[in-house]
């Protein structure tokens, strides 16, 4: 569903800018180069919105966490680059391109599986480098799609617990759990239904609203609702939540998150809490340190 929602936006917003460079070329061919490049280009404008949003929102926070004009301008022009491909190509057009792999056929498993869970309006085209990775270092690899798209975070347990069965089915032990913004919810509303300590080997999240975020207050769909800033579903998860059980997080943050804002809303206390500087939201999913920390926890000893 997120796949052919974003291919027709796609193709909309190309026919559009295609459509207004054939009429306007005869008047001003400048012009009509310019507005078809704005219409291709109206979602650089609107996150450098988002990134003016979240310096007025990090001036109390503490200067770790309060990002730089500097460090704000050059997370927009690179999450401007990010979120075009992933929004204008991985998602809507390859999220087919890396099924899921549960090991090489009679061989025995040298690395854990990984269970690979994306977030709001995302689909699993986010994880395509994940999977190539994940799946040449020889790690069973599992990437789900949320659905339905506007749902109940809680909904969506049956899902990963389906994944993470076959994660470790292929290896017959607990995988790791990657989640990026909202897929950090999922993780923990589906550890929460069914009690999955002793299932999980570790959980990463990226950039997950843990606390909720600031901007949960503009979405009227229900699982936008669910991220508002300490929502009454973010409290009664976390109450419902044994402390020790954070000990098995690690959170990835940045101060420089144009979504999950202020950044201190996507640390859990007691979990291993990284920060990223500089790093926008969808470009945090792709910092090499974060892969990378997820690879060095996958060998079987």
């Amino acid at each position: 569903m997120v796949a052919r929602i974003q291919q027709a936006l796609v193709i909309g917003c190309l026919g559009l800018a295609f459509a207004w460079l054939m009429i306007g070329w005869e008047r001003s061919p400048v012009w009509a180069i310019v507005g078809a490049l704005g219409i291709l280009e109206l979602h650089v404008v609107v996150l450098g919105l988002e990134f003016l949003l979240l310096g007025w929102i990090s001036r109390a926070s503490a200067p770790p966490d309060r990002p730089t004009f500097r460090q704000m301008l050059y997370a927009w022009r690179r999450e401007s680059v990010t979120s075009t491909i992933v929004f204008g190509w991985r998602q809507p057009f390859g999220a087919r391109q890396f099924p899921d792999w549960s090991g090489q056929p009679g061989a025995d498993a040298t690395r854990r599986g990984v269970v690979l869970v994306h977030g709001f309006v995302c689909n699993r085209g986010l994880w395509n480098p994940w999977m190539r990775a994940l799946q040449q270092h020889g790690c069973p690899t599992f990437a789900v799609n949320l659905e339905p798209m506007h749902g109940s975070i809680d909904d969506y347990a049956p899902i990963i617990e389906a994944a993470v069965s076959k994660a470790t089915a292929a290896t017959g032990l607990p995988p790791l759990l990657v989640g990026h913004s909202m897929g950090g919810l999922a993780i923990r509303a589906w550890m929460r239904r069914v009690d999955a300590d002793a299932r999980v080997h570790h959980v990463v999240t990226i950039g997950t609203p843990q606390h909720g975020t600031w901007l949960g207050q503009f979405s009227h769909a229900v699982n936008g609702r669910q991220m508002r800033l300490h929502s009454r579903w973010l409290t009664k998860l976390a109450a419902q939540e044994p402390l020790q059980r954070y000990q098995r997080f690690t959170c990835w943050y940045s101060n420089c998150d144009n979504i999950v804002m202020p950044a201190a809303t996507a640390t859990l206390e007691g979990a291993d809490n990284r920060r990223v500087p500089g790093a926008a939201h969808v470009e945090l999913a792709y910092r090499p340190e974060i892969l990378a920390d997820v690879l060095a926890r996958t060998p079987i000893l």
